[in-house]
Protein backbone atom coordinates (compact mmCIF):
# COMPACT_ATOMS: atom_id res chain seq x y z
CA UNK A 1 0.00 0.00 0.00
CA UNK A 2 0.93 3.59 -0.70
CA UNK A 3 0.61 6.41 1.50
CA UNK A 4 -1.03 8.72 -1.06
CA UNK A 5 -3.78 5.64 -0.75
CA UNK A 6 -4.55 7.55 2.81
CA UNK A 7 -5.11 10.64 1.46
CA UNK A 8 -7.12 9.35 -1.29
CA UNK A 9 -9.37 7.12 1.41
CA UNK A 10 -9.84 10.73 3.36
CA UNK A 11 -10.32 12.21 0.30
CA UNK A 12 -13.17 9.81 -0.66
CA UNK A 13 -14.49 9.59 3.02
CA UNK A 14 -14.95 13.27 4.37
CA UNK A 15 -13.73 15.35 1.61
CA UNK A 16 -15.28 18.68 2.98
CA UNK A 17 -13.58 18.45 6.53
CA UNK A 18 -10.75 21.21 6.71
CA UNK A 19 -7.53 18.33 7.73
CA UNK A 20 -4.94 21.21 7.34
CA UNK A 21 -4.24 24.64 8.81
CA UNK A 22 -6.52 26.89 10.18
CA UNK A 23 -10.19 26.69 9.92
CA UNK A 24 -10.86 29.59 7.78
CA UNK A 25 -8.37 28.87 5.06
CA UNK A 26 -7.23 25.43 6.08
CA UNK A 27 -7.18 22.28 3.09
CA UNK A 28 -9.53 20.26 3.01
CA UNK A 29 -8.82 16.29 2.44
CA UNK A 30 -10.68 16.90 -1.15
CA UNK A 31 -8.10 19.91 -1.76
CA UNK A 32 -4.93 17.96 -0.38
CA UNK A 33 -5.62 15.19 -2.65
CA UNK A 34 -6.15 17.45 -5.53
CA UNK A 35 -3.28 19.51 -4.59
CA UNK A 36 -1.04 16.49 -4.39
CA UNK A 37 -1.93 15.27 -7.50
CA UNK A 38 -0.64 18.43 -9.65
CA UNK A 39 2.22 18.52 -7.72
CA UNK A 40 3.16 15.00 -8.64
CA UNK A 41 2.68 16.79 -12.20
CA UNK A 42 5.24 19.05 -11.38
CA UNK A 43 8.09 16.44 -9.78
CA UNK A 44 7.22 14.11 -13.31
CA UNK A 45 7.54 17.48 -15.57
CA UNK A 46 11.03 18.04 -13.48
CA UNK A 47 12.18 14.76 -14.23
CA UNK A 48 12.84 14.83 -10.18
CA UNK A 49 14.06 12.01 -8.43
CA UNK A 50 13.32 13.46 -5.10
CA UNK A 51 11.18 16.09 -3.75
CA UNK A 52 13.93 18.11 -1.38
CA UNK A 53 11.80 20.65 1.85
CA UNK A 54 13.93 23.09 3.02
CA UNK A 55 11.96 24.80 4.71
CA UNK A 56 9.41 25.44 7.87
CA UNK A 57 6.30 22.98 8.35
CA UNK A 58 3.43 24.13 7.16
CA UNK A 59 0.12 23.25 4.69
CA UNK A 60 3.36 22.65 1.82
CA UNK A 61 4.53 19.79 3.74
CA UNK A 62 1.67 17.46 3.27
CA UNK A 63 1.24 18.55 -0.12
CA UNK A 64 5.05 17.45 -1.17
CA UNK A 65 4.80 14.38 0.78
CA UNK A 66 1.63 13.27 -0.56
CA UNK A 67 3.19 14.65 -4.43
CA UNK A 68 6.19 12.50 -4.25
CA UNK A 69 4.08 9.51 -3.19
CA UNK A 70 2.12 9.93 -6.17
CA UNK A 71 5.13 10.64 -7.87
CA UNK A 72 7.14 7.85 -7.04
CA UNK A 73 9.84 9.38 -5.56
CA UNK A 74 10.76 10.40 -1.60
CA UNK A 75 10.51 13.52 -0.39
CA UNK A 76 13.53 14.34 1.40
CA UNK A 77 12.55 16.98 4.45
CA UNK A 78 15.77 18.83 5.04
CA UNK A 79 17.26 20.32 8.84
CA UNK A 80 17.09 24.77 7.40
CA UNK A 81 19.75 24.75 10.43
CA UNK A 82 22.63 23.45 9.42
CA UNK A 83 25.40 25.57 8.74
CA UNK A 84 26.17 25.76 4.78
CA UNK A 85 28.92 23.41 4.36
CA UNK A 86 26.81 20.08 5.95
CA UNK A 87 23.72 21.40 3.71
CA UNK A 88 26.43 21.42 0.82
CA UNK A 89 27.36 18.01 1.41
CA UNK A 90 23.76 16.63 2.51
CA UNK A 91 22.30 17.89 -0.72
CA UNK A 92 25.15 16.56 -3.03
CA UNK A 93 23.31 13.07 -2.30
CA UNK A 94 20.48 15.02 -4.12
CA UNK A 95 21.15 16.46 -7.68
CA UNK A 96 18.03 15.45 -9.43
CA UNK A 97 15.90 16.62 -6.56
CA UNK A 98 12.88 19.49 -7.20
CA UNK A 99 13.33 21.79 -3.80
CA UNK A 100 11.11 23.76 -1.99
CA UNK A 101 12.66 26.23 0.38
CA UNK A 102 12.06 29.40 2.16
CA UNK A 103 13.24 32.31 0.84
CA UNK A 104 16.13 32.63 3.19
CA UNK A 105 16.76 29.06 2.62
CA UNK A 106 17.10 28.88 -1.25
CA UNK A 107 20.31 29.66 -1.98
CA UNK A 108 21.39 26.46 -0.75
CA UNK A 109 19.03 24.45 -2.87
CA UNK A 110 20.66 26.88 -5.90
CA UNK A 111 23.85 26.05 -4.85
CA UNK A 112 23.97 22.92 -4.91
CA UNK A 113 22.14 23.45 -9.24
CA UNK A 114 18.40 22.86 -8.18
CA UNK A 115 15.35 24.05 -9.30
CA UNK A 116 13.61 26.03 -6.26
CA UNK A 117 9.84 27.05 -5.46
CA UNK A 118 9.12 28.75 -2.19
CA UNK A 119 6.27 27.28 -0.54
CA UNK A 120 3.58 29.58 -1.50
CA UNK A 121 5.08 28.77 -5.07
CA UNK A 122 4.75 25.23 -4.74
CA UNK A 123 1.48 25.47 -3.87
CA UNK A 124 0.04 27.61 -6.12
CA UNK A 125 1.76 25.81 -8.86
CA UNK A 126 0.45 22.87 -7.95
CA UNK A 127 -2.90 24.35 -8.20
CA UNK A 128 -2.49 25.31 -11.55
CA UNK A 129 -1.83 22.11 -12.72
CA UNK A 130 -4.74 20.34 -10.29
CA UNK A 131 -6.76 18.48 -13.67
CA UNK A 132 -3.49 16.75 -14.33
CA UNK A 133 -4.49 13.06 -12.51
CA UNK A 134 -1.69 11.05 -10.37
CA UNK A 135 -1.79 8.39 -13.09
CA UNK A 136 -1.88 10.38 -16.34
CA UNK A 137 2.21 10.31 -16.61
CA UNK A 138 2.86 7.62 -14.48
CA UNK A 139 0.11 4.33 -14.39
CA UNK A 140 -0.05 2.99 -10.87
CA UNK A 141 1.01 4.11 -7.35
CA UNK A 142 4.56 3.18 -6.09
CA UNK A 143 4.78 -0.02 -4.68
CA UNK A 144 4.76 -1.00 -1.31
CA UNK A 145 9.19 -0.92 -1.05
CA UNK A 146 9.32 1.96 -2.70
CA UNK A 147 11.13 4.94 -0.22
CA UNK A 148 8.39 7.46 0.66
CA UNK A 149 10.51 9.52 2.79
CA UNK A 150 14.36 9.89 3.40
CA UNK A 151 14.86 11.80 6.60
CA UNK A 152 18.37 12.55 7.75
CA UNK A 153 19.17 11.59 11.48
CA UNK A 154 20.13 15.09 13.91
CA UNK A 155 23.99 13.82 13.66
CA UNK A 156 24.05 14.45 17.71
CA UNK A 157 26.81 11.81 18.39
CA UNK A 158 27.86 11.27 14.53
CA UNK A 159 27.51 12.55 11.02
CA UNK A 160 23.82 12.61 10.17
CA UNK A 161 22.75 9.43 8.40
CA UNK A 162 19.87 9.15 5.60
CA UNK A 163 17.11 6.94 7.02
CA UNK A 164 15.38 5.06 4.55
CA UNK A 165 11.60 4.84 5.55
CA UNK A 166 9.32 2.90 2.54
CA UNK A 167 5.96 3.10 1.97
CA UNK A 168 5.01 -0.18 3.71
CA UNK A 169 6.76 0.92 6.97
CA UNK A 170 4.78 4.50 7.23
CA UNK A 171 1.30 2.23 6.26
CA UNK A 172 2.18 -0.36 8.74
CA UNK A 173 2.48 2.61 11.10
CA UNK A 174 -0.90 4.01 10.19
CA UNK A 175 -2.51 0.94 9.76
CA UNK A 176 -1.85 -0.45 13.38
CA UNK A 177 -1.92 2.59 15.34
CA UNK A 178 -5.02 4.51 14.05
CA UNK A 179 -8.36 3.93 13.53
CA UNK A 180 -9.83 5.49 10.37
CA UNK A 181 -11.98 8.86 10.62
CA UNK A 182 -12.15 7.91 13.98
CA UNK A 183 -11.72 11.71 15.14
CA UNK A 184 -15.12 14.04 15.87
CA UNK A 185 -15.30 16.73 13.65
CA UNK A 186 -14.68 19.20 16.11
CA UNK A 187 -11.59 17.70 17.11
CA UNK A 188 -7.80 19.73 16.04
CA UNK A 189 -4.13 18.95 16.54
CA UNK A 190 -1.33 21.44 17.42
CA UNK A 191 2.04 20.07 15.91
CA UNK A 192 4.96 21.80 17.56
CA UNK A 193 7.97 19.93 15.56
CA UNK A 194 10.37 21.12 12.64
CA UNK A 195 9.49 19.13 9.39
CA UNK A 196 12.81 17.46 9.13
CA UNK A 197 11.79 15.21 12.35
CA UNK A 198 9.94 12.20 11.90
CA UNK A 199 7.27 13.40 14.17
CA UNK A 200 6.08 16.05 11.64
CA UNK A 201 5.79 12.89 9.12
CA UNK A 202 3.71 10.63 11.00
CA UNK A 203 1.47 13.35 12.44
CA UNK A 204 0.17 14.30 8.71
CA UNK A 205 -0.14 10.59 8.38
CA UNK A 206 -1.53 9.69 11.79
CA UNK A 207 -4.27 12.46 11.90
CA UNK A 208 -5.50 12.72 8.01
CA UNK A 209 -6.09 9.21 8.09
CA UNK A 210 -8.15 9.67 11.75
CA UNK A 211 -9.81 12.84 10.04
CA UNK A 212 -8.58 15.25 12.80
CA UNK A 213 -7.31 18.91 11.64
CA UNK A 214 -4.08 19.41 12.06
CA UNK A 215 -1.80 22.83 12.41
CA UNK A 216 1.71 23.59 13.08
CA UNK A 217 3.20 26.80 15.09
CA UNK A 218 6.38 27.86 13.35
CA UNK A 219 8.01 29.04 16.06
CA UNK A 220 7.42 27.78 19.69
CA UNK A 221 7.44 29.71 23.18
CA UNK A 222 4.87 29.03 25.81
CA UNK A 223 2.48 31.96 25.49
CA UNK A 224 2.69 31.42 21.80
CA UNK A 225 1.68 28.24 22.21
CA UNK A 226 -1.22 28.91 24.51
CA UNK A 227 -2.67 31.07 22.52
CA UNK A 228 -2.37 29.24 19.18
CA UNK A 229 -4.27 26.31 21.17
CA UNK A 230 -6.91 28.77 22.67
CA UNK A 231 -7.67 30.65 19.30
CA UNK A 232 -7.56 27.41 17.27
CA UNK A 233 -9.74 25.51 19.95
CA UNK A 234 -7.00 22.52 20.03
CA UNK A 235 -8.13 19.04 21.38
CA UNK A 236 -4.89 17.21 20.67
CA UNK A 237 -1.12 18.41 20.83
CA UNK A 238 1.73 17.36 20.57
CA UNK A 239 5.23 18.24 22.17
CA UNK A 240 8.29 17.78 22.83
CA UNK A 241 9.62 17.37 26.88
CA UNK A 242 11.69 20.94 27.03
CA UNK A 243 8.12 22.61 25.73
CA UNK A 244 6.42 21.15 27.82
CA UNK A 245 8.37 22.26 31.17
CA UNK A 246 8.99 25.91 29.32
CA UNK A 247 4.86 25.88 29.19
CA UNK A 248 4.86 24.21 33.32
CA UNK A 249 7.59 26.40 34.40
CA UNK A 250 7.58 30.26 33.37
CA UNK A 251 6.04 32.16 35.44
CA UNK A 252 3.01 34.60 34.79
CA UNK A 253 1.16 32.28 31.94
CA UNK A 254 -2.78 31.74 31.62
CA UNK A 255 -2.06 28.21 31.03
CA UNK A 256 -6.18 27.37 30.69
CA UNK A 257 -6.55 25.18 27.35
CA UNK A 258 -10.38 24.30 27.70
CA UNK A 259 -10.79 22.13 24.31
CA UNK A 260 -7.65 20.56 25.39
CA UNK A 261 -8.27 16.76 25.88
CA UNK A 262 -4.84 14.74 24.95
CA UNK A 263 -1.25 15.77 24.58
CA UNK A 264 1.59 13.57 23.33
CA UNK A 265 4.85 14.04 24.48
CA UNK A 266 8.50 12.34 23.22
CA UNK A 267 11.58 12.71 21.21
CA UNK A 268 13.84 13.17 25.07
CA UNK A 269 13.47 11.58 28.32
CA UNK A 270 10.56 13.44 30.43
CA UNK A 271 11.44 14.89 33.78
CA UNK A 272 9.16 13.29 36.36
CA UNK A 273 8.55 16.51 37.72
CA UNK A 274 7.49 18.20 34.50
CA UNK A 275 4.85 15.45 33.85
CA UNK A 276 3.64 15.26 37.43
CA UNK A 277 3.55 18.93 37.24
CA UNK A 278 1.26 18.87 34.09
CA UNK A 279 -0.96 16.41 35.45
CA UNK A 280 -2.17 18.59 37.95
CA UNK A 281 -2.20 21.93 36.20
CA UNK A 282 -4.53 19.73 33.38
CA UNK A 283 -6.22 17.07 35.18
CA UNK A 284 -8.90 16.66 32.51
CA UNK A 285 -5.81 15.60 29.90
CA UNK A 286 -5.07 12.16 28.59
CA UNK A 287 -0.92 12.42 28.82
CA UNK A 288 0.51 9.67 26.41
CA UNK A 289 4.12 9.42 26.00
CA UNK A 290 5.29 7.74 22.88
CA UNK A 291 8.74 6.52 21.73
CA UNK A 292 10.11 6.10 18.75
CA UNK A 293 12.57 6.73 16.30
CA UNK A 294 13.55 7.82 12.66
CA UNK A 295 14.25 4.23 11.67
CA UNK A 296 11.34 2.84 13.00
CA UNK A 297 8.73 5.16 11.28
CA UNK A 298 7.70 6.80 14.76
CA UNK A 299 6.30 5.86 17.92
CA UNK A 300 6.90 2.00 19.02
CA UNK A 301 6.09 2.02 22.53
CA UNK A 302 3.33 3.66 24.66
CA UNK A 303 2.70 4.63 28.03
CA UNK A 304 -1.48 5.57 27.96
CA UNK A 305 -3.79 8.46 29.77
CA UNK A 306 -4.47 5.51 32.85
CA UNK A 307 -1.27 4.14 33.50
CA UNK A 308 0.04 8.25 33.79
CA UNK A 309 -2.60 8.83 36.41
CA UNK A 310 -2.19 4.90 38.33
CA UNK A 311 1.59 5.52 38.41
CA UNK A 312 0.96 9.10 39.79
CA UNK A 313 -2.16 7.83 42.14
CA UNK A 314 0.29 4.81 43.64
CA UNK A 315 2.32 4.09 46.67
CA UNK A 316 3.94 0.92 44.79
CA UNK A 317 7.09 2.10 44.00
CA UNK A 318 7.18 -0.02 40.79
CA UNK A 319 3.79 1.05 39.69
CA UNK A 320 5.49 4.91 40.25
CA UNK A 321 8.36 4.31 38.35
CA UNK A 322 6.28 3.83 35.23
CA UNK A 323 5.34 7.52 35.03
CA UNK A 324 8.96 7.44 33.92
CA UNK A 325 8.75 4.52 31.61
CA UNK A 326 8.37 4.43 27.68
CA UNK A 327 5.09 2.14 28.15
CA UNK A 328 4.38 -0.86 26.53
CA UNK A 329 5.01 -1.82 22.66
CA UNK A 330 2.47 -1.04 20.55
CA UNK A 331 0.15 -3.63 18.11
CA UNK A 332 2.62 -5.45 15.78
CA UNK A 333 5.93 -4.29 17.41
CA UNK A 334 7.86 -6.74 19.68
CA UNK A 335 10.74 -5.78 21.75
CA UNK A 336 14.01 -7.15 23.38
CA UNK A 337 16.48 -6.10 25.57
CA UNK A 338 19.58 -7.85 25.49
CA UNK A 339 23.11 -8.48 27.65
CA UNK A 340 26.28 -7.49 26.21
CA UNK A 341 26.49 -11.25 24.91
CA UNK A 342 23.12 -10.86 23.01
CA UNK A 343 20.92 -13.07 24.92
CA UNK A 344 17.55 -12.17 26.05
CA UNK A 345 17.83 -9.55 29.56
CA UNK A 346 15.73 -10.69 32.54
CA UNK A 347 13.41 -8.50 33.81
CA UNK A 348 14.58 -5.40 35.50
CA UNK A 349 18.30 -6.21 34.02
CA UNK A 350 19.73 -3.67 31.67
CA UNK A 351 20.57 -3.87 28.45
CA UNK A 352 20.34 -2.84 24.90
CA UNK A 353 16.75 -2.77 22.69
CA UNK A 354 15.89 -4.19 20.14
CA UNK A 355 12.85 -3.78 18.10
CA UNK A 356 11.05 -5.96 15.54
CA UNK A 357 7.97 -4.96 13.37
CA UNK A 358 6.54 -4.39 9.61
CA UNK A 359 6.89 -0.54 10.53
CA UNK A 360 10.67 -0.42 11.59
CA UNK A 361 13.17 0.03 8.82
CA UNK A 362 16.65 -0.11 9.83
CA UNK A 363 17.74 1.14 6.51
CA UNK A 364 20.09 3.80 5.70
CA UNK A 365 21.01 5.40 2.18
CA UNK A 366 24.12 3.90 0.79
CA UNK A 367 24.70 1.69 3.57
CA UNK A 368 21.30 -1.03 2.98
CA UNK A 369 20.02 -2.60 6.35
CA UNK A 370 21.03 -2.81 9.46
CA UNK A 371 18.51 -5.44 11.12
CA UNK A 372 19.97 -8.56 12.46
CA UNK A 373 19.44 -11.93 10.95
CA UNK A 374 15.85 -11.98 13.10
CA UNK A 375 14.68 -8.98 12.15
CA UNK A 376 15.70 -7.12 14.60
CA UNK A 377 16.80 -3.37 14.70
CA UNK A 378 19.42 -2.25 17.22
CA UNK A 379 17.98 0.93 18.57
CA UNK A 380 21.33 1.98 20.72
CA UNK A 381 19.16 2.65 23.90
CA UNK A 382 19.82 1.01 26.97
CA UNK A 383 16.80 0.30 29.41
CA UNK A 384 15.66 -2.39 30.86
CA UNK A 385 11.85 -4.11 30.92
CA UNK A 386 9.70 -4.33 34.19
CA UNK A 387 8.29 -7.49 35.20
CA UNK A 388 4.98 -6.39 32.97
CA UNK A 389 6.26 -5.55 30.02
CA UNK A 390 6.66 -1.61 30.43
CA UNK A 391 9.71 -0.13 29.39
CA UNK A 392 12.21 2.15 30.73
CA UNK A 393 14.68 3.78 28.68
CA UNK A 394 18.15 4.84 30.61
CA UNK A 395 19.52 6.49 27.87
CA UNK A 396 21.87 6.00 24.73
CA UNK A 397 24.41 3.08 24.95
CA UNK A 398 27.04 5.85 23.17
CA UNK A 399 26.03 8.37 26.46
CA UNK A 400 27.38 5.54 28.98
CA UNK A 401 29.91 7.04 30.88
CA UNK A 402 32.92 4.48 31.88
CA UNK A 403 34.90 5.51 34.97
CA UNK A 404 37.38 3.12 35.80
CA UNK A 405 35.97 -0.51 35.32
CA UNK A 406 32.37 0.68 36.00
CA UNK A 407 29.49 1.55 33.16
CA UNK A 408 27.59 4.41 34.98
CA UNK A 409 24.11 5.35 32.82
CA UNK A 410 24.03 9.58 32.90
CA UNK A 411 19.98 8.91 33.10
CA UNK A 412 19.47 7.58 36.79
CA UNK A 413 22.08 10.91 38.05
CA UNK A 414 20.23 12.89 35.92
CA UNK A 415 17.05 12.27 37.61
CA UNK A 416 18.10 12.72 41.13
CA UNK A 417 19.31 16.26 40.29
CA UNK A 418 15.94 16.59 38.25
CA UNK A 419 14.35 15.81 41.29
CA UNK A 420 15.61 19.07 43.05
CA UNK A 421 12.65 21.63 42.77
CA UNK A 422 14.94 24.24 41.84
CA UNK A 423 16.82 22.51 39.20
CA UNK A 424 15.01 23.05 35.60
CA UNK A 425 17.35 21.17 33.53
CA UNK A 426 20.13 18.60 34.14
CA UNK A 427 22.70 16.75 31.86
CA UNK A 428 25.48 14.60 33.29
CA UNK A 429 28.24 13.42 30.79
CA UNK A 430 31.95 11.66 30.93
CA UNK A 431 35.02 14.16 30.31
CA UNK A 432 38.25 12.61 29.51
CA UNK A 433 40.13 11.84 32.89
CA UNK A 434 44.51 10.42 32.71
CA UNK A 435 43.28 8.54 36.18
CA UNK A 436 39.73 7.38 35.65
CA UNK A 437 39.44 6.91 32.27
CA UNK A 438 35.99 9.28 32.46
CA UNK A 439 35.05 11.46 35.25
CA UNK A 440 31.57 12.53 35.60
CA UNK A 441 30.27 15.94 35.09
CA UNK A 442 27.03 17.81 35.67
CA UNK A 443 25.74 21.03 33.98
CA UNK A 444 22.63 21.95 35.57
CA UNK A 445 19.78 25.48 34.94
CA UNK A 446 18.40 26.65 37.77
CA UNK A 447 15.16 28.42 38.17
CA UNK A 448 16.06 32.31 37.78
CA UNK A 449 17.46 34.21 40.83
CA UNK A 450 17.53 30.65 42.81
CA UNK A 451 21.24 29.59 44.09
CA UNK A 452 22.19 26.08 45.20
CA UNK A 453 25.07 25.24 46.63
CA UNK A 454 27.21 22.45 44.49
CA UNK A 455 28.33 20.50 47.11
CA UNK A 456 24.60 20.44 48.41
CA UNK A 457 23.60 18.78 45.01
CA UNK A 458 26.51 16.11 44.96
CA UNK A 459 25.25 15.36 48.64
CA UNK A 460 21.90 14.61 47.06
CA UNK A 461 23.23 12.73 44.29
CA UNK A 462 25.13 10.85 46.84
CA UNK A 463 22.33 10.01 49.38
CA UNK A 464 20.36 8.50 46.60
CA UNK A 465 22.60 6.74 44.92
CA UNK A 466 26.25 4.84 45.83
CA UNK A 467 29.59 7.39 46.04
CA UNK A 468 31.04 6.30 42.62
CA UNK A 469 27.98 7.98 40.67
CA UNK A 470 28.37 11.30 42.39
CA UNK A 471 29.27 14.01 40.00
CA UNK A 472 33.08 14.99 40.23
CA UNK A 473 31.51 18.64 39.41
CA UNK A 474 28.73 20.30 38.91
CA UNK A 475 28.30 23.42 36.85
CA UNK A 476 25.64 26.24 36.47
CA UNK A 477 24.17 27.09 33.11
CA UNK A 478 21.63 29.46 31.57
CA UNK A 479 20.69 26.76 29.13
CA UNK A 480 21.86 23.44 27.64
CA UNK A 481 22.80 23.09 24.14
CA UNK A 482 19.47 21.19 22.48
CA UNK A 483 18.35 20.33 18.94
CA UNK A 484 14.62 21.24 17.88
CA UNK A 485 13.25 18.35 18.93
CA UNK A 486 14.94 18.43 22.56
CA UNK A 487 17.84 16.10 21.78
CA UNK A 488 20.73 17.11 24.42
CA UNK A 489 24.09 17.69 22.07
CA UNK A 490 26.34 15.88 24.66
CA UNK A 491 29.16 16.33 22.43
CA UNK A 492 29.19 20.12 22.89
CA UNK A 493 28.50 19.67 26.54
CA UNK A 494 31.74 17.38 26.95
CA UNK A 495 34.10 19.61 24.53
CA UNK A 496 32.58 22.75 26.74
CA UNK A 497 33.53 21.28 30.07
CA UNK A 498 36.54 19.97 28.92
CA UNK A 499 38.02 22.88 27.69
CA UNK A 500 36.83 24.60 31.07
CA UNK A 501 38.62 22.06 32.74
CA UNK A 502 41.88 22.97 30.77
CA UNK A 503 41.68 26.20 31.24
CA UNK A 504 41.29 25.55 35.08
CA UNK A 505 44.52 23.39 35.16
CA UNK A 506 46.21 26.44 33.37
CA UNK A 507 45.20 28.92 36.25
CA UNK A 508 46.67 26.85 38.71
CA UNK A 509 49.85 25.99 37.05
Amino acid sequence: MNISMLSDMAAEGFADRVVVGRTDDGLTAGRLRELAAGGAHLVRSADADAVVYLAVNGPALPVALFAAARAGVPLVPVNYRLGAAQLDALLANHPRALGIADPEHGEALRRAGLPVRSPAEWLAQAAEHVGHPADEAGGDPAPPDTPAVLIYTSGTTSAPKGVVLRHRNLVSYVLGTVEFAGAGPDEAALVSVPPYHIAAVSNVLTNLYGGRRALTLEQFTPDGWLGLAREQRITHAMVVPTMLARIMDTDGLDRSVPSLRALAYGGARMPVRVIETALRTWPQVDFVNAYGLTETSSTITVLGPREHRTAVASDDPVVRARLGSAGLPVPGVELEVRDASGVVASPGATGQIWVRGEQVSGEYAGQGSAVDDRGFFHTRDQGHLDVDGYLHIEGRADDTIIRGAENIAPAEIEDVLLGHPDVLDAVVVGVPDEEWGQRIEAVVVLRDGVAIDADALRAQVRGTLRGSKTPDRITRWRELPRTPTGKLVRRDIVEALTAEGRQAVGRQG
